[in-house]
């Protein structure tokens, strides 16, 4: 029978590239990780681990190991905090993936939910785009995974139950007000993730053209930057432009457009107690969210501010009169 300390040391070296960052991760000496992977090439017969270079590299049978090895320690460990969860919510941890725009906005409410109802039960987040968390959730590595989808995203495997958090629209960001998606068919354009730049092909298709991508990005702050400075415009749900908000660009809602958030499980119901729990606060966390589209926008950023500070005075008409509003949160331009 294989041992799961030695699979444990193989999938380290796998996913670390080398026995010195496999080592730290595990908290082993290298001497230590060495001796592990040459008993379990004895106790399988099969060369795991070859020299390349100063550095090492799986072999086929290492790669194939490895990759089984994965699914069953995720597994494992999924299996011994469900046992855990079953003695009570008194201990524990439960464990999150979710893209970062969900992590920058309704999540940490959510986390502060689940602390304040079982402040013994540990939450561990892993930011990742929702491709790798739902392979993250499929080994057992995580418990709940916040994914994204458009509605011509394709479909998810199966074994995956997908519960809806809330709906998420689109904006196109731009330097100057950006009128409607069909005015900027020779644009420059700033694309996001793989699934951001799918959506992203697909609508400027339905409008009549392809988009002349000029940057690729799914770091939300920079690619307002990019914007902001005149090298193209972007599209960008509502979570991102809560998340971060630049303050030189502006904005106008997509008609029509928009993605759906989804709390992911493996598995149908009954959810251990922890996952339970979690998926709770995820639904209050992100109804709340939903509710905050129509509040007010916030308060400008630093750099806003500044401009206003170094402007010149305004006429008393133009005190006079009253702000604009924004049903969204958000300075929208039409």
């Amino acid at each position: 029978m294989l041992d799961v300390v030695r699979l444990r040391v193989l999938v380290a070296v796998a996913r670390r590239g080398s026995l010195t960052a496999a080592a730290k991760d595990l908290h082993y000496s290298q001497p230590s990780v060495s001796h592990h992977l040459a008993r379990l090439e004895a106790e399988t017969g099969a060369k795991l681990i070859q020299r390349a270079g100063r550095g090492i590299r799986l072999t086929e049978a290492g790669r194939l190991l490895a990759e089984r090895a994965a699914d069953i320690i995720g597994r494992l460990d999924a299996t011994a905090e469900e046992l855990a969860a079953h003695v009570g919510l008194r201990t524990g941890r439960v464990r999150l993936a979710a893209f970062p725009s969900a992590l920058g906005t309704f999540i940490p409410k959510a986390a502060g939910l689940l602390a304040a109802a079982h402040p013994g039960l540990r939450l561990h987040l892993t930011e990742t785009e929702p491709p790798e968390a739902l392979r993250l959730l499929r080994a057992g590595r995580v418990d709940v995974a916040v994914i994204f989808r458009y509605d011509d995203t394709a479909p998810e495997d199966g074994g995956v139950d997908m519960i809806h958090l809330l709906d998420d629209p689109s904006y196109l960001v731009a330097g100057t007000p950006p009128g409607d998606l069909a005015d900027h068919a020779g644009s420059a354009w700033i694309a996001g993730c793989d699934r951001c730049r799918g959506h992203l092909l697909d609508l400027c298709e339905k409008a009549g053209f392809a988009p002349r991508i000029t940057f690729t990005s799914d770091d939300i702050v920079a690619v307002q930057a990019l914007v902001a400075a005149g090298l193209g415009l972007t599209m960008l749900p509502g979570l991102a432009l809560t998340a971060h908000r630049h303050p030189e660009v502006e904005v106008a809602r997509v008609p029509g457009s928009g993605r759906h958030v989804y709390a992911a499980v493996y598995g149908e119901p009954p959810h251990p107690p922890a996952t339970d729990a979690l998926l709770a606060a995820l639904r209050e966390a992100s109804t709340a969210a939903a509710a905050l589209r129509e509040a007010p926008a916030p308060a400008p950023t630093s750099a806003a501010v500044l401009r206003k500070a170094s402007a010149p005075a305004p006429t008393p008409r133009e005190a006079s009169a009253p702000a604009p509003a924004s049903a969204a949160g958000l300075r929208e331009s039409r």
